[in-house]
């Protein structure tokens, strides 16, 4: 058997996985595709997906991701997503997506909103520079 690669997953702040793999399976924008450790090195952009990762005792570890970006390099896997959750099985696992990605969508949406509230009252007070003072 092969020496196996060190794969880290990762949210912009947290590692959500690390660990050693016999192969990695994920969708990138041109199809889906097996890493094994010999794989030849690249980088690639993925989409939304479930990521399959087998670890060196044949246990798959089940990842629902948004876009990210997967850079391979000898025998070191670095994956890099907006967006994921684990789940120990593909059953769990869209609820688990369904549940944690919908939470963030109404949290972004709020931060949006406030976002756009204070743009328009910074409009509104420069205009208020602009009148004359009487």
């Amino acid at each position: 058997m092969s020496q196996p690669v060190r794969v880290n997953v990762r949210l912009p702040t947290l590692l959500l996985w690390s660990g050693s793999a016999s192969k990695v399976f994920a969708e990138a924008e041109n199809g889906a595709f097996t890493l094994l450790p010999k794989h030849t090195d690249f980088v690639t952009a993925l989409v939304p997906s479930v990521l399959v990762i087998t670890d060196e005792q044949g246990q798959e570890q089940y990842f629902g991701i948004d876009q990210g970006v997967l850079v391979k390099q000898g025998y070191d896997v670095d994956i890099a997503v907006r967006r994921g959750v684990q789940g120990s099985d593909l059953a769990t696992l869209h609820e688990t997506i369904e549940h944690t990605f919908t939470e963030v969508d109404e949290d972004e949406r709020v931060a949006r909103t406030a976002l756009s509230k204070l743009e328009a009252g910074i409009v509104r007070r420069f205009s208020d520079l602009r009148k004359p003072l009487i």
